[in-house]
């Protein structure tokens, strides 16, 4: 297809391809809590003040990406963990109207949402801002969240086999300028058509998350950015993971992709205070509850893992989504994320537990030595 008079480079527009050397953004900041399962006071509201002001927070740091989470009921306890939140692509339209500079992502369950609407809103999200929208794709993997549109969870590979129809359709409507057929498996379109079409030109970034052997290949082949939750927190076993993703896309797909992860952060005056801080928040305030139904609802239970073992994962999650811990002093929080870059991660996702309270600790102590650090 011929790049239309309204269409630009997505290179032009879209900021995941800025200059600064470690990509910074935001992650869950649409859903009551945001990524910690916690009763302390501070933490996220889901109410449009709130989930405004951390975009536009960001925003002024010329943060890269704003990435909600796709949730459709709570993981109950006393806090009911991110059942109160926002739909993501509507989300994504205020956002993205709200905002200059980040790119603005919408997350989208595939059994949730019919490719075409799915297709129909990304176009009128990367309008509305300019070229900045991003898709993420996932599968779906909470039961109960599925049930609830009068869908089946299908087997793990059988959900990927419905995200590569879902997807293609939804490229095929950016990108073809002619109606077409389409007579797959899980879906049938008859005289497909989509105008107009994205600004972002070939079409808008498609990002990816899956940590399964069949989601690396779905990520490697079909998306722009691999999501991958940090599995280890050693450094050496996270680097050979992002080799990994880097090497299928490239050997396999001949694609080029960029490799994310997610990260909470804790900053304090010294790294005992900072890791204090985190037990305080988990172990001692931590909505156990909540988080064992939400390890539970992901197949995580006793088992496969010892008692001890999964009451550290469930403090993992508690404390900011299983993310890696980016705890201490502004310092070391610096170290980190250089860490993290040196191994390969092109940008991370940060969650704060007092989610206002720490970005703006974050913008006025440690920004500005990230960019003396020279990462951005």
């Amino acid at each position: 297809m011929a790049k239309l008079d309204h269409q630009r480079d997505r290179q032009d527009s879209n900021p995941l391809f800025g200059a600064n050397k470690l990509k910074l953004g935001t992650f869950s900041t649409n859903l009551e809590g945001g990524a910690a399962v916690t009763t302390i006071d501070g933490t996220l509201k889901a109410d449009w003040p709130s989930t405004l002001n951390l975009a536009q927070i960001a925003d002024a740091m010329e943060f890269e990406a704003l990435v909600p989470v796709g949730r459709w009921r709570g993981f109950g306890g006393v806090t009911n963990f991110n059942g109160p939140g926002f739909e993501c692509f509507s989300w994504a339209a205020g956002i993205g109207a709200s905002t200059k500079n980040p790119a603005i992502f919408a997350t989208s369950h595939v059994p949730t949402m019919h490719p075409i609407m799915a297709a129909k809103q990304a176009a009128t999200i990367d309008h509305i801002t300019g070229g900045r929208f991003v898709l993420n794709v996932v599968t779906g993997w909470h039961r109960d969240e599925i049930e609830m549109f009068g869908r089946n969870l299908l087997e793990h590979d059988e959900r990927y086999d419905a995200a590569v129809e879902w997807l293609e359709i939804i490229d095929r409507l950016w990108t073809e300028d002619e109606e077409f057929d389409f007579d797959g498996k899980f879906y049938q379109i008859k005289k497909g058509y989509l105008a107009p079409k994205p600004i972002q030109a070939p079409r808008p970034m498609v990002m990816s998350a899956g940590g399964s052997d069949r989601g690396r290949h779905f990520a490697a082949k079909y998306s722009d950015v691999a999501f991958c939750a940090p599995k280890s927190g050693e450094y050496d076993v996270l680097k050979e993971m992002v080799a990994s993703y880097r090497d299928l896309a490239r050997d396999e797909y001949d694609n080029i992709i960029d490799v994310w992860t997610n990260a909470y952060v804790a900053v304090r005056e010294t790294e005992q205070e900072a890791r204090d801080f985190v037990h305080h928040y988990t172990h001692e305030m931590g909505d156990w509850e909540a988080v064992t139904n939400l390890v539970e609802t992901m197949g995580l239970n006793a088992e496969t893992f010892t008692e001890d073992e999964m009451r550290y994962m469930k403090a993992h999650f508690m404390a900011g989504w299983g993310g890696f811990p980016i705890v201490g002093t502004k310092e070391q929080v610096v170290d980190i994320l250089k860490n993290l870059n040196d191994i390969g991660f092109a940008g991370v996702l940060l969650t704060w537990p007092q989610y206002e309270e720490g970005i703006l600790q974050f913008q006025d102590e440690v920004l500005p030595l990230i960019k003396q650090a020279g990462l951005r």
